[in-house]
């Protein structure tokens, strides 16, 4: 993988992206952000870092928890992103609050200057993230820790959705995606380390943490609509696909889609899915 073509390709998306992520009649990144918090249970006082901060899921949460006498810093590759964030930091008079502009993958913060770092759905698409998580060991005081999110891989899923749209979003297509984010890349990529919580384990022990938990839990995803859906698939993972798939055939997926989710919901509810969600917490002990 060329990281400095895939970084630029993911500050574009996301600077593209920023002004409706999460948005759009579609719930999923904040619920899953406020449920990564209260795992990670940060205390009054503490330093935090939000690794890939978005627009706010996590860091919002934590603010409120660490309190005035704590502080928050989130960062984001995407400058768009920082900028939504900011302005509702200020919305909220979250003065305990700091954002930056910064490569994730490798933060130019002090060693052993926080208590905790999270990563909603963030951590894991870093090139290389088991260097990285190394990385964030270091940051890390004597007892301090670290919560991420992750999607539950499987070998028979369409990689980064519910399971739901392994039988909605035909294989082929997947073809049409770029050599890296191809299926069999894919898992190469995450299943050999992510799919496994024996192989998650190590991955951690490795870079430096102990006290391992994980935890997989359903996030419910709720849309509006089918169409909202399809809408916001265009500005999370799924762009991807989106991007690379010939215009007739992107039509045809989003026709498909927007039908088939229809037919899920119960008269004029709005569409919810189950989305299975993997929750990981441990410590640095020295």
């Amino acid at each position: 993988m060329d990281e400095t073509a895939y970084k630029a390709a993911v500050t574009r998306a996301f600077d593209r992206a920023a002004a409706h992520y999460d948005r759009m009649g579609v719930e999923f990144f904040t619920p899953m952000g406020r449920r990564l918090v209260e795992l990670a249970a940060p205390a009054p006082g503490n330093r935090v870092l939000d690794v890939g901060c978005g627009r706010g899921a996590a860091l919002f949460p934590a603010a409120s928890l660490v309190g005035p006498e704590g502080s928050v810093l989130g960062i984001d590759i995407a400058p768009a992103m920082i900028e939504e964030a900011r302005r509702e930091a200020e919305r909220q008079g979250a003065v305990n609050v700091e954002l930056r502009t910064m490569d994730g993958e490798r933060p130019e913060l002090p060693p052993r200057s926080l208590d905790l770092v999270l990563g909603s759905y963030s951590v894991i698409f870093l090139p290389d993230a088991p260097a990285a998580l190394a990385r964030y060991a270091e940051l890390l005081r004597d007892g301090g820790r670290i919560a991420f999110t992750s999607p539950v891989f499987t070998d028979d899923t369409f990689p980064f959705l519910p399971p739901v749209f392994t039988d909605l979003i035909p294989r082929s297509l997947l073809r049409s995606l770029p050599p890296e984010w191809q299926p069999e890349a894919l898992q190469r990529r995450f299943n050999s380390w992510l799919g496994r919580v024996a192989d998650l384990r190590r991955t951690m022990e490795k870079a430096g943490f102990t006290e391992v938990e994980v935890v997989d839990e359903p996030v419910e995803l709720v849309a509006v609509s089918g169409e909202a859906w399809v809408d916001w698939s265009h500005t999370q993972g799924m762009r991807l696909l989106w991007t690379h798939l010939p215009e007739e055939e992107s039509a045809r997926l989003s026709t498909r889609l927007i039908s088939a989710l229809d037919a899920m919901r119960d008269g004029d509810e709005p569409l919810t899915i189950d989305t299975p969600v993997r929750f990981v917490t441990a410590v640095v002990r020295r």
